[in-house]
């Protein structure tokens, strides 16, 4: 039996920076990092939100990191800024234009760069799409995520088995170690894992379930598990 090797601080540290680094779409000049118990503080200033939240991704995809506390502001250029109409107009378009998105049934109201995002969708993954596509635009400072899934009512039974069963094809390894339950479609999923990344892949799983209409998750990362 292996035994697992437990990370300092420090050394924690050093892996955040260096994925930091390695991810493209991040300037790590820009972002000032803190580990302590194995939590780690993003800090700084980063010009567009989506970096925020690559910044984020990035801390979790390390080994060891337990959490992430994001304390990163958004600060949008001023000069050739985009004003509140512009940032609507963009994610009008921008809603419309992915293929994904059911945007006739989405409204937003934008106030000083944060979008908010209104309207009933069929899916758990049309709500994550939304608000996917519009956190990417330019002078986004961030996004309030206030659509509903009004999802058909689907046999509880039914979906547990289907969830169940693709995290079964795609991730074999969490599902020996998760629970899933569920009720007036809204699921649950419970149980100890050991990455970021897979806690991310077992909510992608989930989300894309017929008859889900929110996606409870109380999983317990733990690199050490």
């Amino acid at each position: 039996m292996t035994t697992a090797i437990i990370k300092s601080d420090s050394q924690i540290k050093a892996d955040v920076l260096n994925e930091l680094k390695w991810d493209s779409r991040i300037d790590e000049t820009d972002i000032g990092v803190q580990v302590r118990d194995g939590i780690v503080t993003l800090l700084g200033t980063v010009g567009v939100y989506a970096k925020k939240i690559a910044a984020r991704e990035a801390a979790h995809r390390v080994h060891g990191v337990l959490d992430v506390v994001d304390e990163m502001q958004v600060k949008v250029p001023g000069i050739g800024a985009r004003t509140d109409s512009d940032l609507a107009r963009a994610t009008r378009d921008a809603l419309e234009w992915d293929a994904f998105v059911p945007d006739e049934k989405i409204t937003s109201t934008v106030s000083l760069g944060i979008v908010t995002l209104e309207g009933l969708v069929q899916t758990w993954s049309q709500r994550a799409d939304a608000e996917r596509v519009v956190r990417g635009l330019a002078g986004v400072r961030g996004v309030i995520n206030q659509i509903t899934v009004a999802a058909k009512p689907v046999d509880p039974t039914r979906i547990k088995n289907e969830i169940e069963d693709a995290l079964e094809r795609q991730a074999e390894r969490e599902a020996r170690r998760i629970g899933v339950t569920v009720k007036d479609g809204v699921v649950t999923v419970t149980g100890r894992i050991r990455s970021w990344a897979e806690k991310n892949a077992i909510d992608r799983v989930v989300g894309f379930a017929p008859g889900v209409r929110r996606v409870d998750d109380q999983l317990i990362v733990d690199p050490y598990a």
